[in-house]
């Protein structure tokens, strides 16, 4: 990993594409933009001709001119991903949540037991997810404290922002994969905690630990509870869960835990609900559920690709949940979800939006191309806290960057001469794949290209 000391400054001159909000994509021609020797942004000048450019420019920096055929837009922020499912993707579509996990994912998990393979499988996930252009991933790793830890390394070494987790799971799985008992569940999350600092001690400032009770069917009281005092004595710990994700699950969670009518009263119960929490799926909230997740500031991440795969077709109400400002962005859930690409999942969260749309009787608008790109990067950033560090290109954030090129051999629809910026963005992001995606960026690191 390049340390800040080695990196140079960079500079870009071209069409440079973000969003500062839900409904407006701002598409900026002929621009320049610079960051430090930290991998920070510290100009952003729109319309800025070529004769002019060397007036901005400090010494010795050289400058990448983007053709007409390219353009930056922010790296893709995954708010929901399981890591050791790399190799499973794809398998036990159609079987319910409940049956996946027994038949097909908690065998795949068990072994990351071993250390080689998991580095192995980790380093070969890492790489596929960065050059899909997702620099930022939220990732459970299995319930192995020393496998997580190596993934936490290899996300230092590759060079993408994390949120690493171990799994907390030591009921309602097989024998030979759970957690020995509620105290040591407890006892090997802090000390992985612990191991992912040493990890990345503020050098480098891309990956974070996350306490991940799997979901409260795998977890007791007493894990529950421990999790929650680490939560309340370690405020820097975002945390990420399975909430309301299916109708089983859900019927389940309430034989387990009868004191409690809802999901989100147990988690808060053990103070695991607060503005850092990730809540993936989140598909059958009731109206208790939206007020309270607003009033803490949860965030959702929102799986449209495994709602719809899982055996049976699930509607998230994201338009609901905008609508009430609660934060959201998009989880490619992979392996539950069958395909690891932002663009993919973009794709999939308009369909499902259309299907909402068809179920409210209109009511619930269709999600906009400007909504989906939002919800892919700013929304995501913002569903892990990081919305004052990445997301888009405002000055003082860390440069986390994508060069799209649509002019490469693919499948992406051709672009023609009277297209504009808009048409052609659109069609990037509806028929184009990881081929149009040239370098990838992170932190101002070139980690990909």
């Amino acid at each position: 990993m390049t340390s800040n000391q080695d990196k140079k400054p960079l500079a870009f001159h071209g069409t440079i594409i973000h969003s500062k909000d839900l409904t407006t994509i701002q598409i900026h021609p002929n621009t320049l933009l610079l960051t430090d020797t930290t991998g920070k942004i510290t100009l952003l000048a729109p319309n800025t001709p070529r004769d002019e450019i060397n007036h901005h420019l400090p010494p010795s920096t050289p400058i990448t001119y983007l053709p007409p055929t390219k353009f930056l837009i922010p790296g893709f922020v995954d708010t929901h991903n399981h890591a050791p499912q790399w190799s499973q993707r794809g398998m036990g579509r159609g079987k319910p949540l409940l049956e996946w996990l027994e038949k097909v994912t908690f065998a795949h998990e068990a072994k990351f037991k071993d250390p080689e393979y998991a580095r192995s499988m980790y380093t070969s996930c890492v790489e596929g997810f960065l050059k899909q252009g997702i620099t930022t991933a939220s990732y459970y790793g299995s319930r192995h404290g020393e496998a997580s830890r190596i993934l936490g390394e290899v996300c230092v070494e590759k060079g993408q922002r994390a949120f690493v987790g171990k799994c907390n799971m030591h009921r309602n799985a097989p024998d030979w994969y759970r957690d020995e008992s509620a105290g040591e569940s407890l006892r090997e999350t802090g000390e992985f905690i612990e191991a992912v600092r040493r990890i990345d001690d503020g050098e480098h400032g891309l990956v974070t630990p996350i306490l991940t009770p799997r979901f409260a069917i795998t977890c007791d009281e007493e894990v529950l509870d421990g999790l929650g005092k680490m939560a309340e004595q370690n405020p820097d710990l975002p945390i990420q869960t399975h909430f309301n994700e299916a109708e089983a699950e859900i019927s389940f969670t309430k034989e387990l835990f009868p004191t409690f009518d809802t999901e989100a009263d147990l988690y808060e119960k053990f103070g695991l609900l607060n503005n850092r929490t990730i809540l993936a799926h989140s598909i059958f909230l009731q109206e208790s559920e939206m007020k309270r997740l607003r009033e803490l500031d949860c965030g959702v991440a929102h799986c449209p690709i495994p709602n719809t795969t899982m055996g049976v077709f699930m509607v998230a109400p994201v338009r609901e949940y905008l609508r009430r400002g609660i934060k959201v962005g998009l989880g490619t859930d992979s392996g539950g979800g069958y395909s690891s690409s932002m663009l993919e999942v973009m794709k999939q969260a308009f369909m499902v939006s259309t299907a909402r749309h068809t179920m409210s009787g209109g009511k619930d608008e269709v999600l906009s191309v400007a909504e989906c790109f939002y919800l892919a990067t700013m929304g995501g950033a913002r569903v892990m806290g990081l919305e004052g560090r990445v997301g888009n290109f405002e000055v003082g954030k860390e440069f986390d960057a994508l060069v799209v090129d649509v002019d490469v051999d693919g499948v992406m629809a051709p672009v023609e001469e009277e297209d504009s910026p808009e048409d052609v963005l659109e069609k990037f992001l509806m028929t184009g794949d990881d081929r149009n995606i040239g370098q990838v960026y992170v932190k101002g690191r070139l980690v990909r290209g």
